[in-house]
């Protein structure tokens, strides 16, 4: 039988202690919720189904982040955008909650904080993470746990990026790497948007590449590992070979050493396109500008095979050809008919 203790005023302590089980003890505003309680716990013993929820009670979803941050990130590709996703979800005062005491509305809300701050896919990327971590809180660390998250509608993913870079504000940005107020790194920021706009390479591939996975006299880079999980060649332009071949080698064997992450490029290039007076162009952009620059050369197997893609569909995405461009494409097939 449980005990039902009064502690003062709106506080009845409810205490079950059963042989074989772990005691578990909750405090209610009355004494009537503190009963209820304990028959419910006290059927479950009975028939089997009893869950000790003293682990979900005292762990905030804060630590749960940090266990998944320590067990599952390190074996991810993606583990540095995920570390800093994990950052942020810390920061939140969600994140001081007990696990045991949030429900869907919570992050429900935590949504539609964060979309007036961030972007659609930025708050599917956070929700998404936080829906694995119950997955695996549940499956693997033996929680007792509702899965909320599967009960929050994510975001519609905003229309694909189509930003491209022109002729003028590469000019730009070329000349802003190397201003006065540079701050050192002005070879291997060049180098990283030249890689980028030659090959399509992502930040993350430019920045890990070591001087063992390229071959200049055949032309390619090997990448042993990518971000949809496959390896894949690269070939290298003209423009891309001389580039790698003007860059001192570092003992770390490391093609670009300066940049510890991409948050650390994306910051330096950010930094060049404020001197360039260059608005709303990101690094990844590269990428979307090097297939926009590939496609009307070559067929659309071909291009995804190139840039890493497993569905030709990707192509459509990242080809954002300009008025001009498609105007020119079909006079040349109008002159080659």
């Amino acid at each position: 039988m449980a005990t039902i203790t009064k502690r003062g005023d709106y506080q009845f302590q409810a205490i079950i202690r059963r042989k074989g089980y772990p005691s578990q003890t909750k405090t209610f505003e009355s004494r009537a919720d503190a009963e209820r309680w304990a028959r419910e716990v006290e059927a479950n013993i009975d028939t089997g189904y009893f869950r000790d929820r003293r682990e979900v009670e005292r762990t905030s979803l804060g630590e749960a982040l940090q266990k998944y941050l320590e067990q599952v990130t390190p074996k991810k590709r993606g583990l540095v955008a995920e570390r800093n996703r994990i950052l942020q979800l810390q920061a939140h005062p969600i994140s001081l909650r007990p696990l045991a005491s949030l429900r869907a509305k919570d992050f429900v809300e935590y949504r539609d904080e964060r979309l007036k701050l961030v972007s659609a896919n930025t708050v599917r990327l956070e929700l998404a993470l936080l829906s694995h971590m119950y997955t695996i809180a549940i499956k693997e660390w033996s929680m007792p746990l509702m899965h909320e998250l599967r009960n929050v509608r994510k975001p519609q993913a905003g229309p694909g990026r189509e930003r491209r870079l022109s002729a003028e504000e590469e000019k730009r940005l070329r000349k802003a790497i190397y201003r006065p107020q540079a701050r050192g790194a002005e070879v291997w920021l060049e180098a990283c948007i030249d890689i980028a706009l030659e090959t399509g390479m992502r930040a993350g591939e430019i920045l890990s590449l070591e001087w063992r996975q390229v071959k200049l006299d055949a032309g390619t880079i090997r990448l042993d590992m990518t971000k949809n999980g496959s390896a894949r060649t690269v070939p290298l332009t003209l423009k891309a070979a001389e580039t790698l071949r003007r860059l001192p080698r570092d003992i770390s064997g490391k093609v670009i050493p300066n940049f510890h992450d991409t948050s650390g490029l994306d910051r330096a290039f950010k930094r060049v396109c404020k001197a360039a007076k260059v608005s709303d162009l990101r690094f990844h952009d590269l990428r979307h500008e090097a297939a926009s620059r590939f496609a009307p050369l070559m067929t659309a197997q071909t291009l995804a095979k190139i840039m890493g893609w497993k569905a030709i569909q990707m192509s459509m995405r990242y080809y954002n050809p300009t008025d001009s461009e498609l105007v020119d494409v079909v006079r040349r097939a109008q002159l080659a008919a």
